[in-house]
């Protein structure tokens, strides 16, 4: 969902950002960054393009695995085609499970949020679902009538509802403001006469009342820096998509789409239902992230992926909202069996509805030699103190070995490197990587630029990837040993923003390795590892 800049007529917040993806206006003029060098190109990009001029040349790879557990990947994409996984053992389109693996015509991946009645598009948060369980139980109650040993849900529950209950209403709020200035920006645009007017038309528009001064005020100064179909189309209207969808999907108790699905959402046991529809109702997220990763780099069409010979292996779990853990978890598991040795994970969310299940799952993939990559979020918080599921922290006790949690960097070598949007922690995220302003694939074979721990994250399942690639008899623990190790220190302090006031940190301070992970010096590394 798109980061709205709300400051020029409304101060509500902006809540639960949905699928971790936050595209916003900025000014990079290299669509490419993320793979330049800070030396040679003046920008803080993980070196990919040197490595490959420097370190790569003539030297032999092996395909490898890259599951992108998402909302939808577009296969027949002109920049991802020659890259999507095909399971070899699957005959296309006879509605049979030639491999015996459970899974019905998997040829590209599998869709745990669908059936043959469709796919889940928009979905309630985690934080609406556990509300709307224990309304049965404690809607009416209060502390005098629960029992003693029931008395910690109940109090989980009223936390859990008031949390709730100041979201919906912050999204009223921000849905009725953004509604009437999208309607009042689309009466003066109509007058005006132009889809596309200029900031000159808005100059030599006459207002004939406060409403539409106002807009021509405020467009008059968006318009210095932007067009107006810019504008327009990455704030507005993402803006009041937003908040419809919270008020009408994400945050309403009353609204359940798992019944498309046809399974036992509250059976986390339960393996064998979804689809084989990789790309869903609104693949533009995970299409992104998967061009990131290994979008095509020599057919001169888009964009240069990170990993020159990876495979993409579509797994719908995430839908416009949180996602389920039963689905990831049967998401980690499908990847993990059908042979990823990677696996992206562009999604999180604040409450978990069966860690356990996740758990399990995971450890799973580690004994399977898999590396899991996954986004910090977006919510501009610690997460030493604040929560984001799914974690590599075990219930019980540990952790898993082979995941790398990511957060996200801007372009330049200044006090301003650490995304304004994103998480961060000393101890819970490993890495940052060139999240702001990537250029992608989306549905259509078109491109846009989108900003995000999301778009982080698939930088290091890329060279990740790329490492696995050349280096195939490394193991997932050493691929990420090397990736932690050869990152590229950050030396300065950064403006962090709270809720009250803004503080100066180290960049040190915001992750394990206090660094930019980089592609030239994790080979590097990677030779050594193999000697």
């Amino acid at each position: 969902m798109n980061k709205i800049n709300k400051n020029f007529f409304c101060s509500s917040g902006m809540g639960v950002v949905l699928l971790a993806a936050m595209p916003f206006m900025s000014f990079a003029q290299k669509p490419n960054w993320q793979n330049l060098d800070l030396k040679a190109d003046s920008t803080f990009g993980i070196s990919t393009e040197k490595a490959y001029n420097e370190l790569l040349k003539g030297k032999k790879s092996v395909p490898v695995i890259v599951a992108v557990l998402d909302g939808g990947v577009e296969a027949v994409h002109e920049d991802l085609k020659p890259i999507v996984w095909v399971n070899k053992k699957e005959k296309a389109g006879n509605g049979k499970d030639d491999d015996k693996n459970g899974y019905i015509d998997d040829i590209h991946g599998w869709n745990f949020i669908g059936s043959s009645k469709g796919s889940v598009n928009y979905e309630t948060l985690e934080l609406t679902r556990l509300v709307r369980r224990d309304n049965a139980k404690f809607a009416n109650a209060d502390a005098t009538s629960v029992k003693a040993n029931e008395l910690p849900a109940f109090e989980a529950y009223q936390k859990n509802k008031a949390e709730l209950d100041q979201e919906l209403a912050e999204a009223k709020t921000g849905y009725e403001r953004f509604g009437g200035i999208k309607n009042a920006i689309d009466a003066v645009v109509k007058k005006i006469g132009k889809e596309n007017p200029t900031r000159e038309d808005f100059q030599a528009f006459k207002p004939e009342n406060d409403m539409e001064t106002n807009i021509q005020r405020i467009m008059l100064a968006q318009l210095k820096n932007s067009s107006f179909d810019d504008f327009y189309k990455t704030q507005i209207v993402p803006g009041y998509d937003h908040y419809k969808n919270q008020v009408e999907y994400n945050l309403n108790v009353d609204y359940d789409p798992r019944g498309i699905v046809g399974d036992d959402p509250n059976n986390s046991k339960e393996r064998f239902y979804g689809n084989n529809d990789i790309a869903g109702p609104d693949a533009r997220h995970g299409s992104h992230v998967a061009g990131i990763i290994g979008a095509v780099r020599n057919n001169d069409l888009g964009i240069k992926g990170v990993a020159d010979n990876v495979v993409i292996m579509g797994v719908r779990c995430t839908p416009n909202g949180d996602e389920r853990d039963k689905d990831v978890a049967n998401a980690i598991r499908y990847a993990a069996d059908n042979g990823a040795k990677v696996i992206n994970m562009s999604f999180g969310k604040g409450f978990s509805w069966d860690k356990a299940i996740v758990d399990e799952a995971v450890k799973y993939a580690v004994a399977k030699d898999v590396l899991l990559v996954h986004a910090a979020g977006n919510d501009n918080k610690d997460l030493e103190v604040e929560n984001n599921f799914p974690n590599p922290d075990y219930i019980g006790g540990g952790k898993a070995s082979s995941w790398i949690t990511v957060g996200a960097s801007s372009w330049t070598n200044d006090g301003k490197i650490k995304a304004n949007f994103s998480n961060y922690g000393k101890t819970k995220v490993d890495v940052f990587a060139p999240g702001v302003d990537i250029n992608s694939s989306v549905p259509g074979s078109k491109y846009e630029k989108l900003s995000g721990t999301s778009m982080a994250s698939p930088v290091v399942a890329g060279l990740a990837g790329l490492i696995r690639s050349y280096y195939p008899k490394l193991t997932a623990v050493q691929v990420k040993d090397i990736i932690m190790k050869s990152v590229v220190k950050v030396g300065q302090s950064v403006e962090v923003k709270t809720e009250t006031d803004t503080k100066t940190i180290p960049f040190a301070d915001l992750c394990v390795t206090g660094g930019i992970v980089n592609a030239y010096d994790a080979l590097k590394l990677a030779a050594e590892y193999k000697k």
